[in-house]
């Protein structure tokens, strides 16, 4: 069964390990989720990241809060009034072809939604999808790379990073415009842009408390410890 799953509020560490968790029970259905955010800011930072940088960018920025190291790649993500979601899903298409062919649809939708923007296209150097540049932590809103989307002026306002594990995909995802957790029209936009993206439904449900229990148990296992946390 295709689901939106709902949750309550939880920790950086918790979405985290909801997401893997999805990916372990889930792999071969369809399970859009928006993240449910405790009120506290958090950061979460890309796997393939250095701590120390990752630490230094967060002195620069004079943040305190909460940050948690991704199972996905891309750099760094301050959450603080964006509109997080993840999107699990089987797909046997390569990484480059996802972005392409999901944030094309999430553009309609969101211009249908009175968001115009466009897509990132042409050549990058490498250094853009690096997640260290001279010796700082990239900053996935401040560098965007091809299928990114951006508004209108060319700020990054829609990114997003994928891990594969075998034919099912981890996409999560974040869209940084004013105040997007509180309108609904956008969480309506992106619902819908799934539905066209994948050609399925999604049914409404609340997360399962087993399900639940496991990621949070994960959380504190893995998410928010410091073999994690400072792997690289």
């Amino acid at each position: 069964m295709d689901v939106l799953l709902h949750t309550p509020a939880l920790s950086v560490y918790e979405h985290m390990a909801l997401d893997e968790q999805t990916v372990q029970t889930r792999s071969q259905m369809v399970t859009l989720r928006f993240y449910h955010w405790t009120a506290e800011p958090a950061v979460t930072f890309g796997y393939a990241q250095f701590i120390r940088e990752v630490r230094a960018r967060l002195k620069t920025r004079g943040f305190a809060g909460a940050y948690a190291r991704r199972p996905t790649g891309g750099g760094m993500v301050f959450h603080e009034d964006d509109l997080t979601f993840s999107l699990v899903f089987p797909s046997e298409d390569k990484p480059v072809a996802i972005y392409q062919k999901l944030h094309t649809t999430l553009l309609a939708h969101l211009a249908q939604a009175g968001i115009s923007g466009q897509l990132m296209h042409g050549p990058l150097p490498a250094e853009a999808y690096a997640p260290s540049v001279k010796q700082q932590a990239s900053a996935c809103f401040i560098r965007p790379v091809e299928n990114d989307l951006l508004t209108k002026s060319g700020q990054k306002m829609l990114g997003g990073a994928i891990r594969r594990l075998g034919t099912t995909v981890l996409y999560q995802g974040s869209l940084q415009l004013p105040a997007a957790r509180q309108h609904p029209v956008l969480k309506r936009a992106i619902i819908n842009a799934v539905r066209e993206f994948l050609t399925i439904d999604l049914r409404p449900v609340s997360c399962d408390e087993t399900l639940l229990a496991q990621a949070k148990q994960l959380a504190v296992t893995q998410y928010n410890t410091l073999a994690w946390t400072e792997k690289f």
